[in-house]
């Protein structure tokens, strides 16, 4: 049986700067500490499955410029002997993307500026299916790829039409999406839930789907609006599960059963970046599934990556082993379980 998972589209550098609080238009603030680290769901997923597993197969299907960028993140994923480079494509005429992240010190909270760059090349022809060893095959995200955004005749877009086509030559495929407050969302997204196996989203995202409201005005979670969720981006054509992921917990539906595995109770003191959870998260899930964990387990395993990344500035280093992870989330205190009926 083949082993192993791709990981296809966003890649770039975070450059983490942290801040006391974000200005106002026109005003000036310090930046108290700058990290430079890999960001993007490919090397994010990639780097933090490597960790979870140093002997599960690793693929990068991605595009870089050959510019100090892309040499930096050819250097960290170098470090790791089971991910394959053979599809990260680099291209001397084009800027590898990069992505500020302006955190606040005080609340953790995040802003971002991106430059997609060489991202912005990634469509349909990037991929060399014939290549690819990994019978599982993640692309994200979704919204960011304006090559696949774009619309498409018959499969309503262009990363709907890949998604069909690995599914065809018998790949199981996975997507996440990008965090985008826009109308975007349910024009871009439902064509290719069609041709999704494993959809794994936060609660934002899954929200703007299907234009509900997951969180009430005290930004608690609606339980009864996180199943409607579930339900609906599952009819959308969803085939094995659709995992939606918040700081409450996590929840998915296969069809048949709903799961709530709740989250792990964290000092906020410690929290030290968020940059990178989601991506923890699903290299967890997908990392599980691969395994044949039932869907419960996989999302502890998730939930236990994400919260190791919360330790750490960047979107790597806190993730550690399964056997590790695994134990941290077996022993450590958790929030209340939402039931979901």
């Amino acid at each position: 049986m083949k082993e192993g998972i791709a990981f296809a589209g966003t890649i770039a550098v975070d450059k983490i700067k942290l801040i006391d609080d974000y200005p106002p238009e026109s005003e000036l603030r310090s930046i108290n500490k700058l990290i430079e680290s890999v960001g993007g769901a490919v090397s994010n997923c990639a780097i933090s499955l490597a960790k979870i597993d140093n002997k599960m197969p690793i693929e990068i299907i991605a595009n870089i410029g050959n510019d100090a960028e892309g040499r930096f993140i050819l250097s960290e994923l170098e470090k790791y002997e089971n991910i394959d480079l053979e599809q990260l494509n680099i291209e001397d005429s084009k800027q590898t993307p990069f992505t500020d992240v302006l955190q606040n010190i005080k609340n953790k909270k995040r802003t971002y500026f991106t430059y997609k760059g060489t991202c912005s090349r990634f469509n349909n022809q990037t991929i060399n299916f014939e290549k690819l060893k990994s019978p599982i095959i993640h692309i994200a995200y979704l919204l960011l790829l304006e090559e696949l955004d774009k619309s498409d005749r018959t499969y309503g877009t262009k990363m709907a039409k890949l998604l069909c086509k690995a599914q065809e030559l018998g790949f199981k495929t996975s997507i996440d999406i990008v965090s985008e407050k826009s109308e975007r969302f349910k024009e871009i997204i439902p064509p290719s839930l069609k041709y999704t196996d494993y959809c794994i989203i936060n609660e934002i995202e899954a929200g703007y789907i299907v234009g509900i409201e997951l969180k009430n005005h005290e930004d608690n979670l609606v339980s009864n609006n996180v199943k409607k969720a579930l339900t609906m981006i599952k009819a959308m054509g969803v085939s094995e599960c659709v995992i939606i992921h918040c700081p409450e917990g996590s929840f998915g539906f296969d069809g048949d059963q709903y799961y709530s595995v709740p989250s792990l109770k964290v000092d906020q003191d410690k929290i030290k970046g968020t940059v990178g959870a989601g991506d923890a998260y699903c290299s967890g899930i997908l990392y599980g599934m691969s395994k044949g964990l039932d869907i419960e387990c996989s999302m502890e395993l998730g939930t236990a990556a994400a919260t190791t990344s919360l330790y750490h500035e960047d979107s790597v280093s806190g993730v550690l082993n399964y056997e590790e992870l695994i134990s941290l989330y077996k022993r450590n205190p958790k929030q209340q379980k939402l039931i979901i009926k």
